[in-house]
């Protein structure tokens, strides 16, 4: 499709007066979610011992997953036939839902249907989040609301699980949950004069349509996925093995036609996030224990490099920003490229006779390529979607996302449980990082191809 843009930006493109109040609104929804996202895991040994918990630890992280893609998929449904509107209203009532009856739970089970409702609160989010950029700004525009809102994922992913544990120890797990109350309230009523300036949806020819019975078996795949890369054992593995006998099914009606063969245009976007995001979630679910376990970090040192990560993407995403005129086909193939040389490098940090320092570099190289290849993604996205199926094409995008990362994140355990453990995990790890690279690899391959008029 051809798309219009200005010969010019404008000098402020987030600050200007007709953008202003959408960048303040979406950039505090998203901080929030990301700070919940990050910090619950810190308060998590606390408030499940409490509860009489332990024996469900990992419950409450998959049910947030669980009905995060269920939302994400209903909400892409719903952003087609009704624009972002109605999710952008839903998603945080929802999630303040989720946030007071977590922050007041008395039992396990109570704690579940609060992360359930974050969960459902969050998905809503994340595609209506990206429906209101699409409309809100042009193609030229686009890559600087991006670059903004990878900054709004930064600083809780710095300062997150620090402030969690501190209000943890302080005044108690609870207002982990319940302290965020009074801020989703202000994001509640800037989203509600959002909406009111939005242009009237007009309804266009149906496009795709993702099932909600697909929905639900694609969240469990997802689950099932993450629960084995979690517990590495047969049992698992014969879990995670029929999760993805599910999502292979589920998937057919949730992605692109040709995304399964990254066909050129929209299927190698949504191709390119499940590759990218799923190599890079492999390095950093495991960046961890290979810090501690071959090269003796303690374990508030072994999560520096992810912090390094963390900047890196945000520096680079804001520098890709600032040029409007770069190639987003272009950006996308470079930030693989520098992704694939972040991943050597954990290969070789992974053993016990190379430098442990170079894991900061790595993780600088490879959360640059995250940050410039992530914003590029989302613009491509939009550029190639029609509009009546930007909300389907963007929960896909998303679902990818999270298929890639349970898919190598679950490699990653099956090789510890084969070849290594989690005390000596030298070698699953070498084979692992030769996985991811060859990944990214390919994903520079992929997005050397593009239609020649979009």
């Amino acid at each position: 499709m051809s798309q219009t843009v200005e010969a010019q930006p404008r000098k402020s493109v987030l600050w200007s007066r007709e953008h202003r109040l959408v960048t303040v609104g979406l950039l505090l929804v998203v901080t929030l979610v990301a700070f919940e996202n990050m910090g619950v895991a810190t308060a998590m040994p606390t408030l499940v011992a409490e509860l009489h918990g332990l024996a469900l630890y990992s419950w409450p992280f998959t049910t947030f997953l669980v009905a995060s893609v269920v939302a994400t998929v209903l909400s892409g449904r719903l952003g087609d036939r009704r624009g972002p509107a109605p999710a952008l209203l839903v998603g945080p009532v929802l999630f303040a839902a989720g946030l007071a009856v977590a922050g007041i739970a008395t039992t396990m089970p109570m704690l579940l249907v609060g992360r359930a409702l974050q969960g459902f609160g969050s998905g809503f989010l994340l595609v209506s989040v990206s429906l209101l950029i699409a409309v809100t700004f042009t193609d030229r525009e686009r890559p600087v609301i991006y670059a903004a809102n990878a900054a709004a994922w930064v600083l809780p992913a710095v300062i997150g699980p620090s402030v969690a544990g501190v209000v943890t120890v302080t005044v108690g797990w609870r207002w982990v949950f319940l302290g965020l109350l009074p801020l989703v309230g202000i994001g509640v009523v800037l989203l509600y004069k959002i909406t009111r300036r939005l242009p009237a949806h007009v309804p266009l020819p149906a496009g795709r349509r993702a099932g909600v019975v697909a929905a639900v078996v694609a969240a469990l795949g997802v689950a099932a996925l993450s629960w084995a890369a979690q517990h590495p054992s047969p049992a698992a593995i014969a879990y995670g093995a029929l999760g993805l006998v599910g999502l292979a099914v589920a998937l057919r009606k949730l992605l692109p036609a040709g995304t399964m063969t990254s066909r050129p245009g929209l299927p190698t976007v949504v191709t390119s996030r499940a590759l990218i995001a799923g190599a890079y979630a492999g390095m950093e679910a495991y960046l961890p224990l290979t810090m501690t376990t071959v090269h003796g970090y303690s374990p508030a040192l072994a999560g520096l490099p992810l912090t390094i990560t963390a900047l890196g993407w945000s520096a680079a995403s804001a520098l890709q920003g600032r040029f409007l005129d770069w190639s987003r086909e272009a950006s996308l193939r470079t930030g693989f490229a520098l992704v694939a040389i972040g991943l050597v490098g954990f290969g070789f940090v992974a053993q016990s006779w190379f430098p442990a320092w170079v894991a900061f570099a790595v993780c600088a190289v490879g959360g640059a390529g995250m940050g410039i290849a992530m914003p590029a993604i989302s613009v491509l996205l939009l550029r190639y979607s029609p509009e009546g199926e930007r909300g389907f094409n963007t929960s896909a995008m998303q679902l990818a996302d999270w298929v890639g990362s349970a898919l190598l994140i679950g490699l990653g355990g099956v090789l510890l449980a084969a070849v290594a453990s989690a005390a000596q995990p030298s070698a699953a790890m070498g084979l692992l990082s030769i996985a991811l690279v060859l990944l990214a690899l390919l994903g520079v391959r992929l997005t050397s191809r593009w239609p020649k008029q979009v």
